[in-house]
């Protein structure tokens, strides 16, 4: 059975609201074994009220955090997956419903290029005047359509890197610059413990998708021997949560390695997410719901946003 445009602008709208306000079950059972864990009566509180915020949120649909974010928009897509325009428009207005429900923090810029630079052109007060980050589209295996809505907030934007890395053959080179910019971000960060995204590609572009999408893929509770060896060693710099000291600097690290080329250098992005972070919410279209075609209807197809 296909779905209507209105349908898909729901169920994107109810997706974004999801990411926004509600810890996934592996997060929240991360934050309960470090609770468990954690030595420190300070550090045990501070996540103890994360946890309870988190609940609170999830329980009323509202935001995790002030900062509610800029909306990144990942698309998997399987075999015989068909993309349209319409389809597209459908999720960016769905983007646009799901920020004035949530509700978003009204920070987009308005104005022409040089204005949005130096902030003079005025907020715009309509939520869904954030406008999403372009689509990451990426090839999978399965059938039909996955989109996944990540809420990114602008602090882990501010202390992430991305920058090349002199391998000198050794692995442990990378790991050990990333291990030395994670504690210097994660220490400038505040809202810790975070979450450690990590991509490693052959360009500035392609380690920050694979960061991306190390985000949307991570789960808590399987990590890879590299991600408990940044983890771990990080930890050891015994920042904690909210800078307090403790066990608990970052709760896992999500790694992702692509293709590499023949030459001296990796191109490493690093994102140290808050303790709110990975903001994320996903919307699978199997093959007996493909979302196209679909007819607009006059009511939403004057969205705003334009893919």
């Amino acid at each position: 059975m296909n779905m209507s445009y209105d349908e898909i602008v729901e169920k994107v709208a109810t997706t974004l609201v999801t990411a926004g306000s509600t810890f996934t079950e592996d997060k929240k059972e991360a934050y309960r074994k470090a609770i468990a864990e954690e030595t420190n009566p300070r550090a045990k509180w501070v996540m103890e009220t994360i946890l309870q915020n988190a609940d609170a949120a999830e329980r009323q649909k509202s935001p995790l955090c002030d900062d509610t974010g800029i909306p990144h928009l990942v698309l998997d897509a399987g075999r015989n997956a068909v993309l349209t325009s319409d389809l597209l428009d459908a999720i960016h207005q769905g983007v646009a419903d799901g920020l004035r429900r949530l509700p978003g923090r009204p920070m987009g810029i308005m104005g022409d290029d040089e204005q949005r630079i130096d902030q003079s052109g005025g907020l715009d007060q309509d939520s869904a005047g954030v406008l999403p980050a372009p689509f990451l589209l990426r090839r999978t295996d399965g059938d039909g359509l996955k989109l996944h809505i990540l809420m990114f907030g602008g602090g882990p934007a501010i202390r992430a890197k991305t920058l090349r890395i002199f391998h000198k053959h050794d692995a442990k080179v990378v790991l050990d610059e990333i291990v030395s910019w994670a504690k210097e971000s994660v220490a400038q960060l505040g809202c810790t413990p975070c979450t450690l995204g990590v991509g490693i590609g052959r360009s500035h572009f392609e380690a920050s998708s694979l960061m991306l999408g190390a985000l949307v893929d991570g789960n808590y509770a399987r990590q890879s021997d590299m991600e408990r060896r940044i983890t771990a060693q990080v930890n050891e710099a015994d920042i904690g949560p909210l800078g307090l000291h403790g066990n608990h600097s970052v709760l896992a690290t999500f790694l992702k390695v692509g293709p590499q080329r023949a030459s001296g250098v990796r191109i490493v992005c690093l994102r140290p997410c808050c303790c709110f972070e990975p903001r994320i919410a996903s919307l699978v279209f199997g093959k007996e719901n493909r979302p196209f075609p679909f007819p607009k209807t006059s009511e939403t197809q004057a969205g705003r946003f334009s893919p």
